[in-house]
């Protein structure tokens, strides 16, 4: 049996899918071997899984779910004690019955008055014993590596059974017309490459064809999701196409990220409910990676979305937050040319950042009782110390308005790099950096344009490292 991994949770989502029409559900279970236990209707959202119904097993293990209200259409699952579960498609019949022995449901599993239903099982059944030999295939390969024979017979024999395995997902695609066994599997289509062509004078021919399939990849990539079909969401696979979209992409770069969101939000408005999700998806995605550079992406989908007024489904309230938010990323983002600041310094002369004429500026806020720092500003000492060619320089600022510990603290460890000092932040150099908390670091490029933020000082040699060998 499968296992229930993820655990079941009421359904308390943010979105409020759309209504059908009130006509009812009835799924009558019969479990052999099993009897009274409780037993649960759940339905997938994505990557989670949710509960919708609960029914007690008599003693003939015999149980019905039931409502005067209509499912949403999508992939349901039944589960057993021991958090095993068997799946169901609930389309637009719902009034249908479920049989097979608890112990072995794929094998005895049968179905009535639901002809995709069991269309749906033999479809598995069918599916896991190619699975079987493909992966058969595969081990024996691995285990074949020396001996270039056999490589070359498992490779051809391994091409054959991915041919047949694609070939019998378009057949289920074809004999099931639109209904909702045909959608699923057309989404779980991989998609076809073309041959390409690469001019014979090209430097690269490799990176070239790399470069064209990418770009195919990039274009094609959704070409087996229909994003105006609701029932897509109350399945696992919309999920994790967006997933392996985004989160696969190796070009993680904002503008090429901006540009997918453009197109796959365009598609996803011919459906509300399919737009909403793929919407927070992005949104939640993005809020909360750790990639340097997809703030920007952040504020693009706030600025598109949420901020604009598309987003019906949040509060005013989270409007308003988000929107404070969002302003303060709006003047740090990377490629952006950094804010000057000009200010006292720990020589009382006045500093400014932008008069820095370095191939490369460190941007360092800091405080002196910050435990934090206390690690990180020696080991960037370190660091600037170790500099011999001069192309880099520190301005540091710190964020405390004790002067006595600032002073004390730059003459103690011997901070020879320029220390910026602006207690009462007339510079808003808070604002403009975004300076919530200390250390942060930004590096900057010869002409003041924001290269990296955020990094730790352990970081930075490799940073610079490698943007002087790949972007100068």
């Amino acid at each position: 049996m499968k296992k229930f991994i993820t655990g079941l949770i009421p359904a308390l989502i943010a979105f409020q899918l759309s209504a059908q029409t009130a006509t009812g559900y009835q799924i009558s279970v019969n479990i052999a071997g099993l009897r009274d236990s409780t037993i649960f209707l759940a339905y997938h959202f994505g990557d989670k899984q949710y509960l919708k119904d609960t029914a007690a097993l008599d003693s003939r293990g015999s149980a019905v779910f039931s409502d005067a209200k209509s499912l949403p259409q999508g992939i349901y699952m039944v589960v057993l004690p021991g958090r095993t579960y068997f799946e169901v498609l609930v389309t637009e019949d719902q009034n249908f019955s479920a049989s097979c022995t608890y112990n072995d449901y794929l094998n005895t599993l049968e179905f009535r008055g639901s002809e995709e239903n069991t269309r749906f099982i033999r479809y598995q059944k069918k599916w896991v014993s190619l699975q079987q030999e493909a992966s058969y295939l595969a081990k024996r390969l691995q285990a074949s590596r020396q001996n270039a024979d056999s490589v070359k017979f498992l490779s051809e024999k391994q091409k054959i059974i991915e041919q047949e395995m694609k070939s019998y997902l378009r057949s289920v695609i074809s004999e099931n017309g639109k209904n909702l066994l045909a959608v699923l599997v057309k989404a779980m289509l991989p998609l076809e490459f073309p041959e390409f062509s690469v001019p014979g004078t090209a430097r690269n021919p490799d990176s070239l064809k790399w470069v064209m399939r990418y770009n195919y990849n990039t274009d094609h990539f959704f070409d087996n999701i229909d994003f105006s079909d609701d029932r897509l969401l109350r399945t696992p696979l919309l999920h994790a196409r967006l997933d392996a979209y985004f989160r696969g992409d190796p070009i993680q770069a904002a503008d090429s990220i901006n540009r997918k969101v453009d197109k796959i939000l365009g598609r996803s408005q011919a459906n509300h409910d399919v737009f909403q999700y793929v919407a927070v998806w992005l949104f939640n995605h993005y809020r909360e990676s750790e990639i340097m550079g997809h703030d920007a992406v952040m504020v693009k989908l706030a600025d598109d979305i949420y901020l604009s007024g598309k987003a019906d489904w949040v509060t005013q309230d989270f409007r308003d937050k988000l929107a404070k938010d969002i302003e303060l990323l709006r003047n740090n983002l990377i490629g952006m040319t950094a804010k000057d600041l000009v200010m006292d310094s720990y020589r009382g002369i006045y500093v400014s950042l932008h008069d820095i004429e370095k191939d490369f500026t460190i941007l360092y806020f800091w405080e002196p009782d910050c435990g934090h720092c206390k690690e990180a500003t020696p080991k960037l000492k370190d660091f600037y110390n170790q500099q011999k060619d001069y192309t880099l320089e520190v301005f540091a600022v710190c964020t405390t308005s004790d002067r006595q510990k600032w002073s004390e603290y730059i003459g103690k460890n011997g901070l020879t790099w320029i220390n910026g000092w602006d207690p009462n932040r007339a510079t808003h150099y808070d604002y403009y950096y975004n300076v919530q908390s200390t250390p942060i670091i930004y590096i900057l490029d010869r002409s003041k344009k924001i290269i990296a933020k955020k990094l730790a000082v352990e970081d930075i040699a490799g940073f610079i490292e490698n943007y002087r060998k790949f972007f100068r």
